[in-house]
């Protein structure tokens, strides 16, 4: 299955995707490493050893020491995708990661990427 070869791909290799995304855009790794440890609960040091480790998605989402309970809240469309609809588990956490990162790109500001005004 194509879905569970996303799994098995190392976080690290699509992470510098994630900056360059970000950077052409003006933004920063800074803020990109901001979004993932809101996203996930990991501190930056625990994000720079999962970097390291070359974790897997599926290992790094289920790692995550504190998954951020506001991530329902993303909604929109990712790879033509409604990412609220995405019913696996795994598969629906990269693409809110990948909303957030879009949306970070798009020139949103960090509260609102954050959810913080709903």
């Amino acid at each position: 299955m194509a879905t569970h070869r996303i799994y098995r791909m190392s976080f690290g290799s699509v992470y510098p995707h994630y900056i360059t995304k970000a950077e052409k855009k003006g933004r920063t790794k800074e803020e990109v490493d901001e979004i993932i440890t809101w996203l996930t609960g990991y501190s930056q040091e625990e994000l720079e050893a999962q970097l390291e480790k070359e974790t897997d998605f599926e290992t790094f989402f289920a790692e995550a020491p504190n998954m951020n309970p506001n991530r329902t809240l993303i909604k929109g469309v990712v790879c033509g995708v409604r990412v609220e609809n995405v019913e696996e588990p795994v598969m629906r956490e990269i693409r809110y990661l990948d909303k957030l990162i879009d949306e970070l790109a798009k020139g949103k500001a960090l509260e609102k990427i954050f959810r913080k005004d709903t």
